[in-house]
């Protein structure tokens, strides 16, 4: 048994310091998150290593009355547990919060209004250094009572006509990487299928799709935009459109319609990316990486945006003037494009 597991003890930071090879000072430096200290990048990753490995907390309370702060990092959100992505948000915050020196203080509230204005109040008493406030979907959003009392990030939603800062992906740049991947394999009658919803990620990778088309002198045909509802049973009923659209490819507005495709296409005797090459849009790993062939797709940069949103609260990375920054959704290529094929013309 080491002596930082014998119950009732708590960890000194003599052991965090004998642990990661430093002195006691390096040690009160890295966790006191001390600015202007000379401390190398590995030296401080293996003192952050040492306190997660052998659980050492410090006692700040004394720190706290006199700084009027804490060490903690509040991050209110919804929906974390049941959807497939607010996770990684979370996880990207707190790997984030830790090489800081800062601890994240997570509250799930199932966009509960009422549960919201507990959390901040609860953080607020703690006297948290700032709140990450998010939304497992992007969108416009109203920010709860009391957020405004303490340093706050919007992560994954904005807050119109509010000075809050906003961590949001780059809908427009998703929706042009994912459109280049379709024109760089020749297609250039390209469908579109978007969601019914209006929301920020409709407006934009609709924008993106358009810019990437007259980038590449590509035509842009209204007729090959389709609008169907954002999940497997619209991807399966807009199939025939698509079909006889005479599309040679399509970019879908999320993974799930381009699930629904593959079924409909399947269930017609056809293949893909033989007879259409498809892109979908998220990454939801579940999917993508599992349909045969595997999807083509733009991921969300959720862990990137949990990340980006502790530093931007810690003024370690700036933002746009506007006052947003706009993570990149990087394309990731699978199995579901071939290039399209030339049409064929008899000579005399």
């Amino acid at each position: 048994m080491t002596r930082h597991s014998q119950p009732g003890r708590a960890v000194t930071m003599r052991e965090v310091a004998e642990r990661a090879g430093v002195s006691i000072s390096t040690v009160s430096h890295v966790v006191n998150d001390k600015q202007g200290a000379r401390i190398g990048a590995q030296a401080r990753e293996r003192v952050l290593a040492a306190v997660a490995e052998l659980g050492y907390r410090q006692i700040l309370m004394a720190k706290n009355l006199v700084e009027g702060t804490s060490h903690f990092i509040g991050l209110v959100a919804d929906s974390i547990a049941s959807t497939p992505f607010a996770g990684q948000i979370v996880r990207g915050a707190q790997e984030e919060a830790w090489r800081h020196g800062r601890v994240l203080l997570v509250a799930n509230t199932e966009g509960d209004p009422e549960a919201e204005r507990d959390a901040v109040a609860m953080m607020l008493e703690h006297k948290v250094r700032g709140i990450l406030y998010s939304k497992w979907h992007h969108r416009a959003t109203d920010i709860p009572a009391g957020l405004n009392e303490t340093d706050h990030v919007l992560v994954n939603c904005y807050a119109p006509a509010t000075t809050s800062r906003a961590i949001v992906p780059d809908e427009e740049e998703g929706g042009r990487s994912a459109t280049t991947m379709l024109l760089e394999q020749r297609h250039e009658r390209i469908a579109f299928i978007n969601t019914t919803s209006p929301s920020p990620a409709r407006d934009g990778r609709l924008a993106g799709y358009q810019d990437a088309l007259r980038a590449a002198g590509a035509p842009y045909v209204p007729d090959l935009v389709f609008d169907s509802q954002p999940d497997q049973e619209g991807g399966y009923a807009i199939a025939d459109q698509i079909l006889e659209s005479g599309a040679t490819a399509a970019f879908c507005h999320n993974d799930r319609v381009a699930m629904g495709l593959y079924d409909a296409l399947r269930e017609r005797g056809l293949r893909i990316p033989e007879d259409l090459s498809v892109v979908g849009f998220d990454n939801q790993e579940v999917i993508a990486g599992h349909l045969r062939p595997p999807l083509s797709t733009v991921a969300l940069p959720h862990y990137e945006m949990g990340a980006a949103g502790v530093r931007v609260l810690l003024g370690a990375q700036p933002l746009e003037p506007s006052g947003f920054l706009r993570i990149a959704c990087p394309p990731i290529p699978r199995d579901s494009i071939a290039p399209d094929a030339p049409s064929l013309t008899n000579c005399d």
